[in-house]
This record gives C-alpha cells, structure tokens and sequence, in this order.
C-alpha cells in the first residue's frame, strides 16, 4: 500500500523518527515516501497516512495541526496513525497529559495516536530556547526509544496488511472505500 509519512519538526528529531517509521514500512512492502508535513499539499493518492509533531508546551507544532485541520475528511477516509515526539528524561518529562492532540484525533479519527520520548539537543537550540529550557530544568539528551518506533511501524504495517492493503502499490484510489478503521 502506498503510505504516506510526514512529520513536522523544529530541529530535526521528529523527522528522524519519520524516516524511521518510513524506512520500516518500506521493509514490511509497504511504498512509503517520508516528506516534511509542510512539503505535502495534502493526503490524495495515498492508502495511508501516518502523521506526526515534534511536541512543545504540551502542543503540536502549527504545520502539522494545520495539516490535519485543512485536511481533516480526506485523513478520516483513510487509516491514519498520529504520533507525538516530546516528553525528555528518565523519567519523562511530563509525566502527565504529555500532549493535547484531542483536537486533532477528533478530526482525522486515527487508528491510533502514540507518545514517544524525544531528544533535545542544546547544539540545536537558539538562546531563547536554551533559557527556556534552562528556566524549565529540562535535560538535554536524546530519549528517543528507537526499538520502540521500529515495533509500531511493524505493527502498522501488518495492520495495512489485514485491512487489504497488502505489500506494495495499492491499485484502488486511496481511501475509496472508507471502512475497516480500527477506532
């Protein structure tokens, strides 16, 4: 099936994570094409989509809601998985209500939505990040937990797998029949 990956990203690490996902479903079959969220005009031509956000302040960044808003019907057509890259420590950094994407899964209606550990890397960030970070005692590290991001993408490829959109180009316009999504 032809997967759609996309991720929008501050400094790098989130879309990371992406290529990863990407570069695993493209091992499972799966025609996957790994883009910057703001590089994609939208969701069309594609059996799925898997969409994700670097996290700040317990937000997603702009782009990636401002996707999922503008295409909100054509992303609930299809199977979509969400993913958040955010919390940072050991133990992560926020505990709690790491993410407020309601929004954003009451729009797109994804299979599913997963938080994973983020990085942050003070060579990366400008001053006023750096003293944010620092007013906030948040470590810097990569906490990013790649055995982890390896196992969903297989999860998610053998789900693509059972809803019919078996290993390679799907043949049938994307997202045509709008059934199958695991809620």
């Amino acid at each position: 099936m032809r997967v759609l990956v996309i991720a929008a990203s501050k400094h790098g690490s989130t879309t990371e994570i992406a290529e990863l996902i990407g570069a695993v479903l493209g091992e499972e079959g799966h025609d996957a094409t790994t883009a910057d969220v703001g590089a994609v005009g939208g969701p069309d031509g594609w059996g799925a989509v898997v969409l994700g956000s670097a996290v700040y302040a317990g937000q997603w960044l702009r782009p990636a809601v401002h996707f999922a808003d503008r295409h909100a019907a054509a992303l609930a057509a299809r199977p979509v998985w969400l993913f958040s890259s955010g919390p940072i420590g050991d133990p992560p950094i926020p505990r709690d209500e790491a993410v407020d994407v309601r929004h954003v899964v009451a729009a797109v209606q994804p299979v599913e939505h997963r938080i994973f550990p983020g990085a942050l890397h003070r060579s990366r960030l400008g001053f006023a990040e750096r003293a944010l970070v620092a007013a906030l005692r948040a470590p810097y590290g990569d906490f990013r937990d790649w055995d982890a991001v390896r196992h969903w993408a297989r999860q998610i490829a053998a789900d693509l797998t059972q809803r019919g959109g078996g290993p390679g180009p799907s043949s049938s316009p994307a997202g045509a029949s709008g059934t199958g999504r695991g809620r």
